[in-house]
């Protein structure tokens, strides 16, 4: 037969102390509640000794808290947000926090749809890259006085926490970069988006290339994880149709990924030929031969700037002013983008 599981009664009554000091112990409160450092430790050793779990649908019930938050991205594959959400984690984790973490294939009803879902089971809190469209939907979660973090985007026209890069410096740096390197005809690739991200770093490189006198060339491709093939092939006919082309500027890290093996197809030579870079870097980058240079994301920043602000709002809910991060990166300058051989 199951053994029963022990009550905070049966646990009072074994130490002979009351079921409120067992449940201020449980939830982190002694000190707050002046319980002795001594009492304290008895309950959390007893506890220990008997391999007490708290039953955490009754605890949220009780303190209108479940401790857990949602980490909800375009793709949790991708090597940044999947880095991000792993630092997100451990530092929840301390916090006696836990994390779900979704992907939204950047589509607005699914979007929809998990938030509905997580809503109504009551998590504490929303970390979310916004799909377009979202606008509505966040601000009702703000509203409810839902914890809400707008994160690798914002959304001009709401007033909320959120935590971004400075595209437009990054992608601006990273194209001087490449023009100082000696390159002239430089194509910028990607994706057809209507994101104020997107926008910012097309518009960093127009204006680095404009500076320096030179004509902007731009592929722009649809988001779309499913056609990474066809996208690729387009992404060959463009290089192969672009006359003179010497330098290329990808957008996002899956886009370099995705180039460079089409790159590899058009001819194994041809990339120490071209300059490469990509905006967001990755691992993958130090391993390619020759190493490819990447605009880096501070993710380590990112992540504990998400939590600081997170644990604000959770802890003066409806109180806190929103907080607004711009953060900036690091061009990273590997092989791909040495100065050209004249």
């Amino acid at each position: 037969m199951k053994k029963k599981r022990p009550s905070l009664k049966d646990i009072a009554e074994v130490l002979n102390v009351s079921t409120t000091t067992v449940s201020f112990v449980l939830n982190g409160k002694g000190k707050e509640k002046k319980i002795s450092d001594e009492l304290i430790a008895k309950v959390e050793a007893y506890l220990k000794e008997i391999n007490y779990k708290p039953n955490l649908v009754a605890r949220s019930l009780r303190t209108g808290s479940t401790r857990i938050l949602v980490f909800m991205v375009e793709d949790i594959s991708n090597h940044f947000f999947s880095k991000v959400g792993r630092l997100i984690e451990d530092i929840s984790y301390k916090n006696d926090y836990r994390v779900l973490f979704c992907s939204t294939e950047n589509d607005l009803k699914r979007t929809q749809d998990l938030i509905q879902v997580f809503h109504e089971r009551q998590v504490d809190g929303f970390i979310i890259v916004p799909p377009p469209g979202i606008q509505e939907d966040i601000e009702n979660l703000i509203e409810s006085e839902m914890p809400v973090i707008l994160f690798d985007r914002k959304i001009p026209e709401i007033d909320c926490d959120y935590v971004i890069i400075n595209n437009f410096e990054g992608a601006k740096n990273s194209s001087e970069h490449l023009i100082d390197s000696g390159f002239k005809n430089i194509a910028f690739i990607t994706i057809d988006l209507d994101q104020v991200q997107m926008h910012d770093r097309e518009a960093g490189y127009i204006a680095a290339m404009n500076e320096a006198g030179l004509t902007p060339n731009i592929l722009k491709l649809p988001y779309n994880t499913s056609t990474v093939g066809s996208s690729r092939e387009t992404m060959k006919e463009f290089i192969n149709n672009s006359k003179d082309l010497d330098a290329i500027f990808f957008a996002t890290n899956y886009l370099s990924q995705s180039g460079l093996k089409g790159i590899h197809q058009i001819d194994t030579q041809l990339i120490d030929k071209l300059g490469i870079v990509s905006f967001d870097d990755s691992g993958f980058f130090e391993m390619y031969s020759p190493t490819i240079s990447a605009f880096a994301q501070p993710v380590e920043d990112m992540a504990e700037n998400l939590m600081r602000i997170m644990f604000q709002k959770l802890k003066n809910k409806g109180n806190a002013k929103p907080e607004q991060l711009v953060l900036e990166g690091t061009l990273v300058k590997r092989e791909s983008s040495k100065a050209k051989v004249v």
